[in-house]
């Protein structure tokens, strides 16, 4: 699970072939899926429209409150949930059944089950979606093209991703305020930001020690191949609010990928004070602890590495989301284990 934006590209292919006759058609006629989750609910503050927000591929006006929000985004449902609204569709990342049962969103779905359009590796069902008839799409957190974008937005309109980063790249503050904008909320999503900000900062005065530090989240889900996720990608940035510093040399070796890739030979690059491990089960623990060069890294020696998993408990998937619903419930669980 190491590039979303390689991922990323599989999924958007499916909307390559949407013609604008099929989407226009498709939102006039087509039936519901046989299940469908309950439309969006509003959140709390009172929503202020119409509303026009900036982005990647221009800007997008919301007229008024959405009812059928559908998210593309890897994890756009999050900031979205966070904000007082259920999305009726969603693009799932992990697989994980139910959809709605992770341990920091749950309660915000409340049960609701939302349609699944596709699966990271599969691509985005475009039949799925149209039949939603959504009245808003969420593509931030998406790698989204313009020629993509231009089809999607013949069905409704669409918020791409932050100006100004690159796919993948914008801090989980740019999201947060993002979506907040165009769900007329913008105070609320400010207001949630501060919040976690100040953990943040509570962090890194209970630990001053951790800003000498450097530290790197890495991957492996294939014998010899390694990645790790320069400082712009999601799981990297919460190691950077805890106060660490994320090395230089892996952020140009990643260019404009979230990731720096290489082979066993590559791996003194992990040569950090603290170097975190996000795994798919205990598989690749136990190879990555086996790898004959890995084996002769101090920080492998001294034990400073720690490995976490995206099933249960879900602290690896927290950190990939790394959202403004996601990051508390990461700094409840890899604090601890960090000061370990």
């Amino acid at each position: 699970m190491s590039d979303p934006s390689r991922t990323l590209r599989r999924l958007l292919t499916a909307f390559a072939a949407v013609t604008v006759a099929l989407t226009v058609a498709g939102c006039g006629g087509s039936e519901s899926p046989e299940k469908s989750a309950a439309p969006s609910e509003p959140a709390a503050v009172a929503p202020s429209f119409p509303v026009t927000v900036e982005h990647l591929h221009g800007s997008t006006t919301v007229d008024k409150a959405p009812e059928r929000i559908v998210t593309i985004g890897l994890s756009d449902h999050e900031p979205v949930l966070a904000l007082g609204y259920k999305p009726v569709g969603v693009t799932d990342w992990f697989e994980r059944k139910p959809f709605t049962d992770w341990p920091w969103a749950k309660d915000a779905w409340g049960g609701t089950e939302p349609e699944i359009l596709g699966l990271r590796e599969d691509g985005v069902k475009v039949e799925k979606l149209v039949a939603l008839k959504p009245d808003l799409i969420f593509a931030m957190y998406s790698g989204i093209q313009k020629d993509n974008y231009d089809q999607l937005s013949q069905i409704a309109p669409v918020i791409a991703q932050p100006k100004d980063h690159d796919p993948y790249a914008a801090p989980w503050q740019d999201y947060t305020l993002l979506a907040g904008k165009a769900l007329g909320v913008e105070q609320k999503a400010k207001d949630l930001i501060q919040n976690i900000a100040d953990r943040f900062a509570q962090v890194r005065k209970d630990n001053p020690q951790w800003g000498t530090l450097t530290a790197v989240a890495a991957d492996s889900f294939k014998a010899g191949q390694y990645s790790a996720f320069q400082k712009g990608d999601p799981k990297s940035a919460f190691l950077a609010d805890l106060g660490f510093q994320i090395p230089e040399e892996i952020t140009k070796k990643a260019g404009q990928s979230n990731v720096a890739e290489f082979g066993s030979e590559g791996l003194n690059i992990l040569e950090v004070d603290r170097l975190v491990w996000l795994t798919t089960g205990t598989e690749p623990h136990g190879r990555i602890k086996n790898d004959a060069v890995y084996k002769e890294l101090k920080v492998a020696k001294e034990g400073r590495d720690l490995f976490l998993t995206y099933q249960d408990p879900p602290i690896g998937a927290a950190l990939s989301f790394n959202t403004v619903l996601s990051i508390p419930y990461a700094i409840d669980q890899v604090v601890p284990l960090i000061k370990k």
